[in-house]
Formats: C-alpha cells, sequence, structure tokens
C-alpha cells in the first residue's frame, strides 16, 4: 500500500507509522515533480501513481476527489484526517489499515481516518 501525503499534512503521523511498520511506503508531496502544484494535479498524479492520499484538508481537496468520481475520471483512495484528531489515533488506525486491508479496497473512496 503506498501512501502520498499532502504537503501540509503532520509528519509527526509518518514517523509515529514508520516507527511501527518500518517498511510502510510513504511519499510526501513536496518531494515530487509535482511540489507545489494546486490539488487537482495532486489527484491525477496519485490516481496515476496507485497512491491513497492522505491529508487535512477534507473540504476543499475532497470537492475536487468527488469531481474526478463525477467526470469517471480515475480516483485514487482519499483518507481524510482532521488536524484536531489526536496524533496517536490516526497512527492507530493507518497502522490498522495497512495490516489488515489492500489497497484496492480503497481506491475511488474517500475515508475519514479514524
Amino acid at each position: 500500500m503506498k501512501f502520498l501525503a499532502d504537503e501540509n499534512f503532520n509528519n509527526d503521523i509518518l514517523r509515529g507509522v514508520w516507527r511501527r511498520i518500518p517498511d510502510a511506503s510513504f511519499t510526501r508531496v513536496q518531494d515530487t515533480e509535482i511540489a507545489g502544484t494546486d490539488d487537482p494535479r495532486v489527484l491525477e498524479y496519485a490516481a496515476e501513481q496507485g497512491y491513497i492520499v492522505l491529508l487535512h484538508d477534507v473540504n476543499t481537496m475532497r470537492g475536487y476527489f468527488y469531481d474526478r468520481i463525477t467526470a469517471e475520471l480515475p480516483a485514487p483512495g482519499l483518507f481524510l484526517v482532521h488536524k484536531q484528531t489526536p496524533i496517536g489515533e490516526v497512527i492507530d488506525a493507518l497502522e490498522l489499515i495497512i495490516l489488515a486491508s489492500d489497497e484496492s479496497e480503497w481506491l475511488g473512496q474517500a475515508t475519514y481516518v479514524p
């Protein structure tokens, strides 16, 4: 399972998951060629590369995600994490998702975590 963390995603969450699952696959948008681009391009890139997107922007990005669904374009999985959710709860949820599911279950789905 491959994750693409949006530019404003909390890196403490990524580090926490890596401590528990060292081979977890996270890529940060800022470490790719699409750094600084708009949300529709991030979603397009994630769909092309087979990523599940992790983000805190639960309003704007979600709208662009549903625009892709409506337009019948490939859509990545989208994991929406409220910024006020305790970090430990998010780490626990991502650990469970990684260990107990397959990325194909999340394609084209927008899911709040936890």
